[in-house]
């Protein structure tokens, strides 16, 4: 009987300075791995002349840069995602579970996965949209709800 060799994997090891990576975002699912981006440095998708977004996918989340115009109705809707939304500025009106909720700057609202929800910006509005699993109807652009 043969006696077959121990394989060593050769460990490659990346100066410190190679580490967080710049700029290029995919919208394709991803491994996980330790990016630094700059928004200005993701493009803005322009989804209708009231509402335009910017995405960062990682392997199990997704970060959206949701730009509304004051008037902006994002129709109903619901997904499989939990969603956490996070009013940077503005506000916006949200039709869920049955209440009228306003989400004001500084103020997060959670969604839970299949709830319907609509949403109105009451005034210009930026928030930041996470989601879990990352929305495959948005990094595959068939949500035409939106468009």
């Amino acid at each position: 009987m043969k006696k077959k060799k121990a394989v060593r994997k050769k460990q490659v090891r990346r100066p410190a300075g190679k580490v967080a990576l710049k700029g290029t975002v995919s919208a394709k699912p991803r491994k996980a791995e330790l990016r630094h981006i700059a928004w200005n440095s993701v493009p803005v998708e322009e989804l209708n002349s009231l509402l335009g977004r910017q995405l960062v996918v990682g392997q199990n989340v997704m970060l959206a840069r949701v730009l509304l115009k004051k008037g902006c109705i994002v129709p109903e809707h619901s997904h499989p995602n939990e969603q956490v939304t996070y009013i940077l500025a503005g506000a916006l009106k949200f039709w869920i579970d049955g209440k009228i909720i306003v989400v004001n700057a500084g103020e997060v609202l959670t969604i839970p996965p299949n709830m319907p929800h609509k949403a109105e910006a009451l005034e210009d509005t930026v928030d930041l949209d996470i989601f879990h699993p990352p929305r495959a109807d948005w990094m595959n652009k068939t949500d035409a709800y939106l468009r």
